[in-house]
């Protein structure tokens, strides 16, 4: 008994010798020691080599040290050393330095969404579904590849390689921007015809939208985009100033429209921001809401736009290709705002017969991430052009076939829209206006934007190719306008087409491109693949409704010049 206090004393002596070397290790690999083993690292030797004059630091960052090299106060060189073992972690040069993106880390965009497992079976579905394997060797079928085309781009992202990656988003863009110009201005073509019944295909969406949500909840992270538009909101809920007024983690996150911050309100209100970009609930269950809105609109107008079966496997061409889409995936595992601007363009859509909405609709856009106003001219001079069985349907109508209509907007419809558009956009526009000012909103978006400088674009990457840039810019300015009243009239696939065109066009310009802005376009895509078809009309929901056109499936739908079926 008298020998236990020296028993214990030698177990807690033991138990400090233990713990000791992890201690001493943490202290003796200091910021002096990091630099020394990062000296060693290739990279900063070969950089040496060329630039005898280099500087150094070193800092803590996330747990781990962080020396970087630099040549004229320029950062051309980053080594992370782990604190314990003094073992180099990553080792980055060129554009990985400054852009974490550009690093290849798995959760950064999508998480298990990445995976093989996922994402090819997702693809696989995507194709399988919509592919017309009767005739297998339509355009469509190469409209699908294409689409699923950005997934090579993509794998290059992955890998950290977007000196590939980059310009191989390229092809992919140019070939639907002229496919959907081709569209918008035919008025017909060969579009999406899936072979497997609206039933199957519809079961099919809902199972992807339950897979979909399941991995946002169980497995996704939210990036700076949603995490800004959750702080927007927060400003806005509490009175604040919104613009210039963000926190240092996401400093430059008040580069969008007011609606980016005003749609998550709700969602804030439920789940209040906390100070710190933590797993922000907010932003992933308005993800959620914007994928499933998203959705459900596009259901709404495959019903409104046909009718019975025809109408019912409209619907269900849209739900599907909308849920089994990888790249839509993306946006919502990411929890990002993107899915905000598809939403808005097909409640625009589902408006467009009607002036006023549909400037309501044009401005609430606009005004969430700017792209879309090249779209406005066109929604401006829009009116429907005629019943698809007989003379012009009446300006209520949801969609019309072509010929027998007014080739533009009349006097009022356009007094309509100019004026909803623009009360939108002035009530919208009026506290940014006085707080912090227009001149700051437009520095802290617009002209943010303008003159961005990112690794992500051609015109980041290689030099000189600033005139080419301005000048596509200048030509899809003129398309904007051009489409206003070229083609004289247009079917709701014509409407879509062109504003998917316009929207990939000015893509083609954008100094930062990502994945994520797929969605801007996507919808509109999809809409005019999958309406437009040789010898397929659209019934105005007018018709319908006069109970015209009551045949079902194929029937329903005629050329103009092909006669009505005898009695």
């Amino acid at each position: 008994m008298p020998r236990a206090p020296g028993t214990l004393f030698l177990l807690l002596a033991l138990l400090l010798l233990t713990a000791s070397p992890a201690s001493a290790s943490v202290e003796e690999i200091g910021p002096d020691r990091a630099t020394r083993i990062a000296d060693r690292d290739p990279n900063v030797i070969e950089l040496r080599q060329a630039n005898p004059d280099l500087t150094s630091t070193a800092g803590m960052v996330d747990g781990n040290w962080e020396v970087g090299y630099f040549a004229d106060e320029v950062e051309l060189a980053l080594v992370i050393v782990d604190p314990l073992t003094g073992a180099v972690r990553e080792s980055w040069t060129g554009y990985q330095v400054a852009w974490k993106m550009a690093r290849g880390y798995p959760s950064s965009f999508g998480h298990k969404l990445n995976a093989p497992y996922v994402f090819l079976p997702l693809c696989a579905l995507f194709l399988i579904g919509l592919l017309d394997w009767r005739r297998p060797w339509r355009v469509a079928s190469l409209d699908l590849i294409v689409l699923l085309g950005f997934g090579v781009s993509h794998w290059f992202f992955n890998r950290a390689e977007i000196g590939v990656s980059v310009p191989l988003q390229y092809p992919v863009l140019l070939y639907l921007l002229f496919r959907m110009i081709w569209i918008g201005v035919r008025g017909r073509g060969e579009g999406l015809r899936p072979v497997w019944p609206a039933t199957w295909l519809l079961i099919a969406a809902l199972f992807l939208v339950g897979l979909r949500v399941g991995l946002n909840v169980a497995d996704s992270g939210t990036i700076d985009v949603g995490y800004a538009s959750v702080v927007g909101a927060d400003r806005i809920a509490h009175g604040n100033q919104l613009y210039d007024n963000f926190p240092s983690d996401v400093s430059e996150g008040d580069t969008y429209g007011p609606i980016s911050y005003l749609a998550y309100v709700p969602f804030e209100s439920i789940w209040p921001w906390e100070g710190s970009w933590d797993d922000l609930p907010a932003a992933h269950s308005a993800a959620v809401f914007f994928d499933l809105g998203t959705l459900v609109l596009l259901i709404l107008l495959g019903l409104r736009t046909r009718s019975g079966k025809s109408g019912r496997k409209l619907a269900a061409t849209l739900a599907f290709g909308w849920a089994a889409y990888p790249y839509t995936a993306l946006s919502l595992e990411s929890n990002s705002n993107d899915t905000l601007v598809a939403m808005l363009l097909v409640a625009t859509l589902l408006v467009i017969a009607r002036p006023a909405a549909r400037g309501f609709m044009a401005a609430l856009t606009t005004l969430t991430k700017f792209a879309p106003v090249l779209l406005v001219p066109m929604l401006a001079t829009y009116r429907p052009a005629g019943g698809a069985v007989g003379g012009p349907a009446p300006e209520e109508a949801l969609v019309t076939g072509g010929g027998g209509g007014s080739p533009a907007a009349t006097g009022p419809a356009l007094a309509k829209f100019a004026v909803a558009f623009a009360a939108t956009a002035v009530l919208l526009m009026a506290w940014p206006a006085i707080d912090p000012g227009l001149a700051t909103v437009w520095e802290r978006t617009i002209g943010y934007q303008s003159g961005r400088n990112s690794p992500f674009s051609l015109w980041g990457q290689v030099g000189g190719l600033e005139p080419l840039r301005v000048l596509i810019l200048a030509a899809v300015g003129a398309a904007a306008v051009a489409f206003a009243f070229w083609p004289k009239q247009k079917t709701l696939p014509q409407v879509a087409g062109l504003g998917a065109a316009l929207l990939i066009g000015l893509q083609l310009t954008a100094q930062h491109w990502f994945y994520l802005y797929i969605v801007w376009f996507f919808p509109l895509l999809l809409v005019s693949l999958a309406m437009v078809n040789e010898g397929e009309r659209t019934l105005s929901t007018d018709t319908l409704r006069a109970g015209e056109g009551r045949e079902s499936g194929e029937e329903a739908f005629r050329l103009p010049n092909q006669p009505a079926p005898g009695p």
